[in-house]
């Protein structure tokens, strides 16, 4: 069971990071309004929440991983947190997430 996981997870990786086109941002922006009770409003995480820094992560790695969540490939405490905001993504608005968050500065 965890190589069949694991060849899904490389494959939505190899896949979603060839066919990965730029996401439109604003409506990336109004899709994080969701994430920010977690990952807060610059996406720096909060640690109240166990929700990490998300701010300029590469975007194949957050469209890998909230399909991840979004299939139950991830499936913890804190993706269960997760799983209702994402289940209803289409692939399109992932990906607008994600063009949103790469460009969230990171703040040091």
């Amino acid at each position: 069971m965890a190589q069949i996981l694991a060849l899904i997870f490389i494959f939505n990786l190899h896949f979603t990071s060839v066919v990965l086109a730029a996401g439109d941002v604003k409506n990336g922006e109004n899709l994080f309004k969701k994430c920010i009770s977690c990952h807060g409003a610059d996406g720096m995480g909060k640690k109240s929440q166990n929700a990490p820094m998300i701010a300029g992560q590469y975007d194949w790695y957050v469209v890998s991983q909230v399909m991840a969540i979004k299939n139950k490939v991830r499936d913890n405490a804190n993706t269960k947190k997760m799983y209702p905001f994402v289940k209803g993504l289409s692939q399109s608005e992932i990906e607008d997430l994600a063009a949103y968050i790469t460009q969230l500065p990171v703040k040091k």
